[in-house]
């Protein structure tokens, strides 16, 4: 059988393709912090810094205060003030207690955010187990700055 001379262009990956489709390199691209999280590995009610990453990318827009809203919990915004300290980091302070005890937040867990802008940030909290806890409230009231009591949501079991 004659030998044809065939030219291989491979399977499209590696050098040469010349594509200019491809994504910029990352330094390029805009750094947008939307998700994070933290570890309570101290007393978990009392204030809890988050990333220095995220307070960067709130720089100039720092807010007085975030509202926190449970991932499967209802509409309820929890009003929690933000402490900036001067050198770039940023706390979840008053406020925070009555979310923690109302989630029942402990040591060793897991609190994920995801920032949907406009000071909101849904949480959602994995336990020791590192399983996530699925909340919902019976609670219809959405204010909770006029509650001097902590309305827990309730963990299902």
């Amino acid at each position: 059988m004659a030998s044809t001379s065939r030219t291989r262009t491979g399977r499209g990956r590696g050098r040469g393709s010349g594509s200019s489709s491809l994504p910029p390199p990352p330094s390029t691209l805009p750094l947008i912090i939307e998700e994070f999280f933290i570890i309570v590995y101290e007393d978990p009610l009392v204030k809890k810094e988050l990333p220095k990453k995220f307070a960067d990318y709130l720089d100039g827009k720092e807010p007085a205060k975030v509202y926190l809203r449970a991932a499967d919990c209802g509409p309820r915004l929890w009003t929690v003030e933000v402490l900036f300290d001067g050198q770039g980091r940023m706390y979840l302070d008053k406020g925070w207690e009555k979310f923690a005890i109302a989630h029942g937040v402990d040591f060793g867990w897991f609190v994920h955010f995801k920032y949907e802008g406009d000071d909101v940030l849904t949480v959602k909290v994995f336990d020791g187990t590192m399983c996530r806890r699925y909340y919902y409230s019976d609670d219809e009231d959405t204010d909770d700055e006029s509650d001097d009591d902590v309305k827990p949501c309730i963990h299902p079991l």
